[in-house]
């Protein structure tokens, strides 16, 4: 057999091993259901199965009755052979994750600190700080580390190409981060927040079972994120999905990005409270938390308050203009109100409806808009998903163990 033929079949059959292990992701199978699933012979199955089994990623799980014949002898994952990181960088902190290989949160941890005030290097050694205090006590070092940043970030050399509100240009942090985790290099992941956000809502939120989702992010950032048949869509870049940039105003505010009146300078969670408030008003106290601010401005909306009414439905008109575009161009399915604008949905829904044409786009095509039933959490439950995918695209970065296990 000839070098290129022997690479194609260990590439096959590593595609093999990836398709069973994320189909056990979903639950425990029996060989039968996996052949079934696969469209493999029952005794590949088997073999491969022994190599998951060595490989110390599934074990058997008991006998699954019902059927005619003998009950079937179920596998499944061994959720507890591996563990994902996620870390997300906002404007005004930092968070951590960590997720067993079935995506569930096993630690997690949070810093609030003025990233841009900090500088690269000082906020790359405060996340490394977070990302090892969740990891103590884990066994190893994390199969992968998914990283969400509220900026530009370059899909094919992982660089943060610009993140306004953090002041970075051209920030390398997946090296900065291997260095300081001890970890390798290409078990990091860097993206965009919203990217991030609008892959959690497709997988487990809002946009579970529709064929596209837009998610629109709302922080001291704004962005946009689109899943279309299961997958981002990125661009040529990776740069898809920046809405926050898109002008809404020509006489507003200078953005940080060079434009003038950008949706970022009027729906920006600091440009919302400078509408809803006057400067000595308590909400503006920075030592109030986004929630505890968020929780204070929906107590007035419902008491009244005319000035919050005000910039609230004047933030509901600013998104539906970038919106409708969206809408007509891409089609999607649904639209998810994520981070803080998904606690002030059934204020935006009005405005946004309007500017929405009543849910079509003049061509028929309707879109329904809803509040992210995952909120602020949703890029880091993202990026905790996406943390393990490392391993489930490729099980033989796990090593063979020394005894062989049956399964």
């Amino acid at each position: 057999m000839g070098e290129s033929a022997r690479a194609e079949q260990v590439s096959q059959r590593t595609a093999n091993l990836a398709g069973l292990l994320r189909a056990l992701r979903q639950g425990p199978r029996s060989r039968s259901q996996l052949a079934t699933h696969s469209g493999l012979y029952k005794a590949t199955v088997t073999s491969l199965l022994t190599e998951l089994a060595d490989r110390g990623l599934v074990r058997t799980a008991g006998l699954r009755a019902g059927g005619p014949g003998r009950p079937s002898r179920l596998v499944e994952l061994r959720e507890e052979a591996g563990y994902g990181l996620a870390l997300r960088i906002e404007a005004d902190g930092f968070a951590a994750m960590t997720v067993d290989l079935a995506g569930t949160p096993l630690a997690r941890s949070a810093r609030s600190a003025d990233v841009a005030a900090l500088g690269l290097d000082h906020a790359m050694d405060e996340l490394a700080a977070l990302a090892v205090s969740v990891c103590a006590g884990l066994s190893g070092p994390p199969i992968g580390v998914t990283v969400s940043v509220p900026g530009l970030v370059d899909a094919s050399s992982q660089l943060v190409r610009y993140a306004p509100v953090l002041r970075w240009r051209d920030a390398g942090i997946a090296d900065l981060l291997a260095a300081r985790l001890g970890v390798d290099h290409a078990g990091i992941t860097v993206d965009n927040e919203a990217n991030l956000g609008a892959f959690a809502e497709a997988t487990y939120g809002a946009g579970v079972g529709a064929r596209a989702v837009f998610y629109l992010s709302g922080g001291v950032s704004v962005g946009g994120g689109l899943v279309s048949g299961g997958d981002l869509l990125r661009g040529a870049s990776g740069f898809a999905g920046e809405i926050g940039h898109i002008p809404v105003d020509p006489r507003g505010e200078n953005c940080p990005c060079g434009r003038t009146g950008c949706l970022e300078t009027k729906a920006g969670f600091p440009a919302l409270l400078r509408a809803a408030t006057v400067p000595s008003d308590v909400l503006n106290d920075p030592k109030l938390g986004v929630d505890a601010k968020m929780t204070v401005l929906r107590d007035r909306l419902r008491g009244g308050d005319q000035r919050a009414a005000a910039a609230v439905h004047d933030l509901g008109v600013a998104l539906g203009i970038p919106l409708a575009t969206v809408v007509a161009l891409f089609d999607p399915e649904i639209v998810v109100l994520g981070g803080y604008f998904a606690g002030l949905a059934q204020w935006l829904a009005e405005p946004i409806r309007v500017a929405l044409g009543d849910g079509t786009n003049g061509s028929g095509i309707r879109c329904r808009v809803t509040a992210s039933p995952l909120g602020t959490a949703a890029p880091l439950l993202g990026a905790a998903h996406l943390s393990t995918e490392r391993l489930f695209a490729d099980p033989t970065i796990a090593p063979l163990t020394v005894t062989r296990v049956s399964v």
